[in-house]
C-alpha cells in the first residue's frame, strides 16, 4: 500500500462525523398567531408541517352602513311580501320666501299644545307641541286628538297644492312643533287602523334642519333586534317635502332624535288620510284607551 493511501486511511479513522442539523420548527408570524387565538388557523400534528385554514363555525355578521338620502328624487328602500316601500324627497318644494312666510304664520297662530300619551299604563308629556286638523279624530299612543274642521287657510292651500301636484286626497294634518334640539319623536310607524292599508304620509318641513331617521323592522327570528337592520337618515331642511308611501309604515319605523347642540324651532306638517272606523272597532278602541288610562 502506498504511503499516500495509508495516510488517507489513518486520517479517515480519526475524523469525526459532523452532527446532523435538527429540523427547525417554523414559528408563525404575528398575524398567524393572532388567528390561532381566534380559531381561524389550526396547527397540524407534529408530524406535519405548515398550517391550514379552518372555516369558523359561525361567521361574524356585518352591521350594514347607514344610508344617507339627501338629494331630491324617488327612492325604493325595500321590497318585501308586504309590498314596496318608497320615499319621494323634494328639496325647495316651497321657495325660501314662501317657506319663511308660512313658518312665521304657523308658528305664531296655530293652537299649539303639549299632548299627554300613555306607555305601559304610565302617562308622559310628548317632547314637542302639536295640533290637529281633520274631519275625524285621530288616535295614536292610546290618546285621541278630537276632530277639528277649522282649517287655517295656509294649511288648506298646502293640501290643495299636494292634490294638484301628486293627486293625493288628504283630509287631515298633524302639525308638530320642535322648539329646540331637545324636542323629539321616538321610533314609531304611522300604522294605526284609521289610516288604512299602505297609507301615504306627506311631510312638509319648515324652520331649522333636523335629521329624519328610518330603520327597517327586523324579521321575526331577530326577536326585535334592530342591530343588523338597514338604517337611513334624511336631513329635512326648510321648505322640503318628504312623501312616504307603499309599505313604508308596515316595514319601517322612523324618528326625529334629540340633538345636543343648538337647533332653532322646526315645524313639521304631516298630511294624511283618516278613514271612518266601523262602530265595533271604534268601541273597542275606546275600551282599550280606558283600560290604559286606568292601568
Amino acid at each position: 500500500m502506498s504511503d499516500k493511501r495509508q495516510r488517507a486511511r489513518v486520517q479517515g479513522s480519526w475524523a469525526q462525523q459532523k452532527p446532523r442539523a435538527k429540523p427547525q420548527t417554523a414559528v408563525p408570524a404575528q398575524s398567524e398567531q393572532r388567528a390561532l387565538w381566534a380559531g381561524g388557523l389550526q396547527r397540524k400534528s407534529p408530524e406535519e408541517k405548515g398550517f391550514e385554514f379552518q372555516r369558523p363555525a359561525q361567521l361574524l355578521r356585518e352591521i350594514p352602513p347607514e344610508r344617507l338620502i339627501d338629494s331630491s328624487g324617488d327612492y325604493e328602500i325595500s321590497s318585501e311580501p308586504s309590498g314596496v316601500s318608497r320615499l319621494c324627497l323634494i328639496h325647495n318644494f316651497l321657495s325660501t320666501e314662501e317657506a319663511d312666510w308660512m313658518f312665521s304664520k304657523l308658528l305664531h297662530e296655530l293652537p299649539w299644545s303639549q299632548k299627554t300619551n300613555y306607555r305601559l299604563g304610565e302617562a308622559y308629556e310628548e317632547p314637542r307641541l302639536t295640533c290637529w286638523f281633520g274631519d275625524l279624530p285621530y288616535t295614536y299612543s292610546h290618546s285621541t286628538m278630537n276632530a277639528n274642521t277649522q282649517w287655517p287657510s295656509e294649511l288648506l292651500s298646502l293640501r290643495s297644492l299636494l292634490h294638484q301636484r301628486f293627486s293625493l286626497d288628504l283630509n287631515s294634518v298633524l302639525c308638530n312643533l320642535y322648539r329646540s334640539g331637545h324636542d323629539s319623536i321616538g321610533w314609531h310607524s304611522d300604522d294605526e287602523a284609521s289610516l288604512g292599508e299602505h297609507p301615504t304620509i306627506a311631510s312638509i318641513s319648515l324652520g331649522d334642519t333636523r335629521v329624519f331617521s328610518l330603520r327597517k323592522k327586523p324579521a321575526p327570528e331577530e326577536h326585535g333586534d334592530f342591530t343588523y337592520c338597514p338604517h337611513i337618515k334624511v336631513p329635512l331642511s326648510h321648505g322640503t317635502l318628504l312623501i312616504m308611501e307603499g309599505a313604508t309604515q308596515d316595514d319601517w319605523q322612523h324618528q326625529v332624535a334629540k340633538e345636543y347642540h343648538d337647533r332653532g324651532p322646526r315645524i313639521n306638517l304631516t298630511f294624511r288620510t283618516i278613514h271612518q272606523e266601523p262602530e265595533g272597532l271604534r268601541a273597542a278602541a275606546k275600551t282599550r284607551n280606558l283600560t290604559h288610562n286606568l292601568s
